[in-house]
């Protein structure tokens, strides 16, 4: 997800894109002690994801 798409939604959609985030993650974590995924570059991925929302998150509610 590209920082400039995080940067449009708003402050109820930021907090729903990370809890949806945060469970994709779990998901993830789960199938990869599984031995289920291949793509292990997924999780950094998602991790970056969750740190750019959280971050856009945190501008938004400190200057509104």
């Amino acid at each position: 997800m590209k920082i400039k798409e995080i940067r449009d939604l708003g402050i109820h959609e930021l907090k729903q894109k990370n809890s949806e985030l945060v469970e994709e993650l779990f998901k993830l974590r789960i199938r990869h002690a599984s031995g289920q995924l291949e793509p292990t570059a997924m999780l950094g991925r998602l991790r970056k994801d969750i740190a750019r929302v959280n971050t856009v998150l945190k501008e938004k509610e400190a200057a509104g």
